[in-house]
């Protein structure tokens, strides 16, 4: 039977005092302090958060096969991980990447693929926190258009704009105008440009498509992989994922087929994120019942 599941709605918890807050701790008392202070505050998320709770619950004992107290204690751990992400993201938009190392799977690799002037489509998800690599992206970030859904508060958003250094990438929104969204991913393609899209988290049931994930079967957006698909572009999986010691392993796994099938495409990209959900199990941010069955 299909479980009740709700679309994702392009917010993440949080308020603007919170994330002021932690803008000041991480600049003056340092990130120790604040990966301690944040430690206390996912307690009262996973005190007030019944639905997310109860979404990962699903996920480690379900899918991941845990026992109730390895489910319990990695609730708490999985909560963490997301609030430590989001210091991260802070920390290093705010100019401490020296604070942190930065490791590549496929990286030259992935070079020489994107400088064939062809466009390429990236498809990430919800894992780590891809946005630590932005700072990064070099010449390459004026070619990026990171496609959007502009539904996060306008409070917060002005506090990490504020804080942080600008996005050395273009956005393209999908909120208000999705069919010229569309007409400006097209183009971007045209002139050779890379469109980056999630891959994990639909807004309409509508556009999904159940795939087998992990033991069950679960909906994926249709949209980043259609376009892949329909416009013959060479696709790119793409995780930043956090390891010990303030480490980052950026990874990124090429699929060079002009002819490949958007169904191909989804159920290749699910198998990619099953397995660095495998070793990353912590890290997968989707904190609602994502799967149907």
């Amino acid at each position: 039977m299909a479980k009740t599941q709700g679309a994702w709605n392009g917010q993440s918890r949080g308020n603007r005092l919170g994330y002021l807050i932690f803008v000041y701790m991480i600049r003056y008392l340092g990130l120790g302090f604040a990966y301690a202070v944040l430690a206390l505050v996912i307690v009262y998320y996973v005190l007030f958060a019944p639905k997310q709770v109860k979404a990962i619950w699903n996920y480690h004992r379900n899918h991941l096969g845990e026992g109730r107290m390895r489910a319990a204690v990695n609730v708490y751990r999985h909560f963490y991980t997301f609030g430590q992400a989001l210091v991260d993201r802070l920390a290093i938009k705010g100019g401490l990447a020296s604070k942190y190392t930065f490791e590549y799977e496929n990286y030259e690799q992935m070079l020489r693929f994107i400088d064939q002037e062809r466009g390429a489509i990236f498809i990430g998800a919800h894992m780590g926190s891809w946005e630590v690599g932005s700072m990064f992206f070099g010449k390459y970030g004026k070619k990026i258009n990171v496609v959007k859904y502009d539904a996060e508060r306008k409070e917060v958003k002005d506090v990490v704009d504020r804080h942080t250094e600008a996005e050395p990438y273009k956005s393209i929104y999908m909120t208000q105008d999705p069919i010229g969204a569309m007409i400006e991913v097209k183009v971007a393609l045209n002139n050779g440009e890379y469109i980056c899209f999630d891959g994990d988290r639909y807004t309409n049931l509508a556009t999904a498509a159940e795939i087998p994930f992990f033991g069950g079967k679960a909906p994926f957006p249709t949209g980043p992989f259609k376009v892949a698909s329909k416009c013959r572009v060479p696709a790119v999986f793409f995780y930043a994922l956090r390891e010990k010691g303030r480490k980052f392993r950026f990874i990124f796994e090429l699929v060079d087929e002009e002819k490949i099938s958007t169904d191909e495409l989804m159920t290749r990209f699910a198998a990619s994120l099953e397995d660095k959900i495998s070793r990353y199990p912590l890290q997968w941010y989707n904190f609602f019942e994502f799967w149907t069955e």
